[in-house]
């Protein structure tokens, strides 16, 4: 194909991306909260899995034509730039003049973030490990960042009923309605409208269907068009195709801040970051071969870049600032400046 029609091709998939995503997520929502699975650990697992359908369409296409390292980019890239999507929702959805952080600040989301922080650093780890380890298709780090991504939600979902501490791990002066509140609004809003269980059902299989058929596009569009650009696999996956499957993460975050809802919104960027890594096991299984231990430096750099932005975001939750500064709190600025600089630095890697 041309370089129009791959760049048509390219931009189309993400905007069925866009779409679809902000579908899937309203309709996971409301079938969450009629199955009452919301609070339970196959919703949580539902969730994260509904919410990355985009990233696992791409890991799966990348490994089924041999692109491994546009894989790994994408799943560790979509990491990062992830989390500077807490940027923009501080910037943009926050609407009492204080920082984001400092609203939703709760010790459930500083697990969150230490849950990313492990399955991150386990993640480093077994790219040290040999290729030869295997069994059945299989390498024992990709089956230890799920079982350490399983165990969390676990953790997670009985630290969501109460922690032994003072108003459950509940930062004072922080939101006034309890978290995941704007779910309930959703099923609502879509009762009101008449939508029934079986139609949100039937959206949600369709968008489903169009996200995962557009991540298929947009990666092997983008991986052809870009590399005649002269962008790497590596590059290309971590920065332009991670910004493009995360834009539904910036509309249904947008959502939930809209709502009042700050913890949610910090919730599905954290849990969306911990589930990703689960994705190197997809990966593995496809390719027939460990994918870690092949990874390249720029993917350990990518990684730890990834640790770094959500540490920060980690210590805001506990000191909560109260200063904005260009609309957003201390913390945010120092992600958006650690992600340019980490980028930068990539470029001058991969080249």
């Amino acid at each position: 194909m041309s370089s129009a029609v791959l760049l048509v091709l390219f931009v189309a998939s993400a905007a069925v991306i866009w779409y679809a995503g902000i579908k899937l997520s309203d309709t996971t929502d409301v079938l969450a909260e009629r199955l009452h699975l919301g609070s339970a650990l196959g919703g949580l697992i539902m969730l994260a899995i509904a919410t990355n359908l985009p990233e696992i369409a791409i890991t799966a296409s990348a490994a089924m034509s041999g692109q491994v390292d546009v894989a790994v980019g994408n799943i560790l890239g979509g990491i990062a730039i992830q989390t500077v999507v807490l940027v923009i929702l501080d910037a943009a959805g926050v609407r009492p003049r204080a920082p984001l952080t400092r609203l939703a600040a709760s010790l459930v989301l500083v697990l969150e973030g230490v849950l990313v922080i492990t399955v991150l650093a386990v993640v480093v780890m077994g790219t040290q490990l040999p290729g030869s380890l295997s069994f059945a298709r299989m390498d024992p780090a990709s089956l230890a960042i799920t079982a350490i991504w399983i165990v969390g939600l676990f953790l997670l979902n009985r630290a969501g009923k109460g922690l032994p501490w003072r108003e459950g791990g509940n930062a004072p002066d922080s939101q006034p309605e309890p978290r995941g509140h704007s779910r309930g609004k959703k099923e609502k809003a879509a009762t009101g409208k008449g939508v029934s269980t079986t139609r949100a059902a039937l959206v949600f299989s369709a968008a489903a269907l169009a996200t995962l058929a557009a991540g298929v596009l947009i990666e092997r569009s983008g991986e052809e068009f870009f590399g005649r650009q002269g962008l790497s696999g590596i590059l290309f996956g971590a920065t332009v195709l991670a910004a493009a499957t995360s834009l539904p993460e910036v509309s249904t975050g947008l959502t939930s801040t809209k709502l009042g809802d700050y913890q949610l919104a910090i919730s599905d960027i954290f849990g969306g970051n911990a589930f990703l890594p689960v994705l190197f096991l997809l990966a593995t299984l496809i390719s027939g071969k460990p994918v870690l231990p092949t990874a390249h430096h720029t993917d350990i750099y990518l990684t730890a870049l990834g640790i770094v932005l959500s540490a920060v975001y980690v210590v805001g939750l506990v000191f909560r600032p109260h200063k904005q500064y260009a609309r957003m709190g201390i913390d945010s600025i120092t992600v958006l400046l650690l992600y340019a600089a980490g980028i930068a630095g990539l470029a001058t890697i991969t080249t």
